[in-house]
């Protein structure tokens, strides 16, 4: 998440030409109201793959829209953070509702929406009996994922990551303190049931993308705080997950970690893929540290019969020296 790019004059003409086309400006219309494959945009548009592809590249060039691959697929969309992004937003606002043209192109986007719900939907009913069997074991979720958003209400959280974000649960629960977020995973079916929750919740400042926990496609100190929540367990080397993590939280961030605490379930391991069976307080404390983070004291929340620990770690800076003063203040 770096800072948007300077719009010029020159960059302005250039977005304005490459905008000018009947095509590419209902490329700009769709891709404003959601994250769109070639495939889906050329059913949509009616038109071929190689000329839809042709139109989206100048597009890009432009800074109007940003690329986003996804294994074999690439994801197109209006970044915030492009330059021309607030000349996208204004020039659909500009377009005719009535239009036929423009009409059938929302008509068919509606459809392209309602058929990955329903994929979505397939999966996650296809493996809801797993998760509701590991759920069972543990507190309700809606306690950690209040435990959750009060800690990153005590900190910076502008731009926040979710590492390992499944359904995109915690991107729903933490929007309304968050300027943008973004949640990365392995999978792409886990990413459709995401993409689809977030705009079935109207939610349009924060994305998901597929990504490697251990290598993350985003620059150092490029966020304000990162969650990884019941990611741990399937690592094979999780204290580089937290490394990754810490390297790319600003100083003065912060970065939540929910995992179970040590127990003795082999189930999880046989039957859910676990590596490892839960963590001990020290285990983490020493990762965070080893990252360069201050963790707090862990956050226990006991269930029958696996107990969950929820660890906050802040990345030393400003924020944290100031806090670290106020509290010497106070105790003096």
């Amino acid at each position: 998440m770096s800072p948007n790019p300077a719009l010029t004059l020159d960059t302005l003409m250039a977005a304005l030409r490459a905008a000018a086309e009947p095509t590419r400006l209902r490329l700009l219309a769709l891709c404003a109201q959601a994250e769109l494959t070639v495939t889906e945009l050329t059913q949509i548009l009616g038109q071929s793959q190689p000329r839809v592809s042709r139109h989206l590249k100048l597009l890009c060039e432009a800074g109007l829209l940003e690329r986003v691959p996804e294994g074999t697929w690439a994801f197109y969309r209006v970044g915030d953070r492009l330059a021309g992004a607030p000349l996208v937003h204004a020039l659909s606002g500009l377009l005719p509702a009535e239009d036929a043209t423009l009409a059938r192109d929302g008509e068919r986007l509606v459809a392209v929406k309602r058929s990955r719900a329903e994929t979505a939907e397939q999966y996650f009913r296809d493996n809801a009996a797993q998760w509701s069997a590991i759920r069972s074991l543990h507190v309700d979720e809606t306690q950690v994922e209040t435990v959750v958003a009060r800690l990153i209400a005590e900190g910076p959280a502008g731009d926040l990551l979710d590492i390992g974000t499944g359904t995109g649960r915690l991107l729903e629960v933490l929007a309304p303190q968050t300027t943008r977020g973004i949640g990365v995973d392995l999978s792409r079916d886990m990413l459709s049931v995401a993409r689809t929750n977030l705009e079935r919740a109207g939610i349009r400042h924060c994305q998901v993308r597929q990504a490697d926990m251990y290598a993350l496609p985003l620059d150092a100190a490029s966020v304000d705080a990162a969650v990884i929540h019941q990611v741990l367990h399937f690592a094979d080397q999780p204290q580089k997950v937290i490394l990754e993590a810490a390297r790319v939280v600003r100083p003065g961030g912060q970065i939540v970690i929910v995992d179970f605490a040590p127990h003795d379930l082999e189930d999880l391991r046989a039957r859910h893929a676990h590596r490892r069976l839960g963590f001990a307080d020290a285990e983490l404390r020493v990762w965070c540290e080893a990252a360069g983070l201050q963790p707090d004291p862990v956050i226990a929340l006991p269930g029958q019969p696996l107990t969950v620990h929820i660890w906050r770690a802040r990345k030393p800076g400003a924020a944290i020296a100031a806090l670290t003063r106020s509290d010497k203040s106070a105790a003096a």
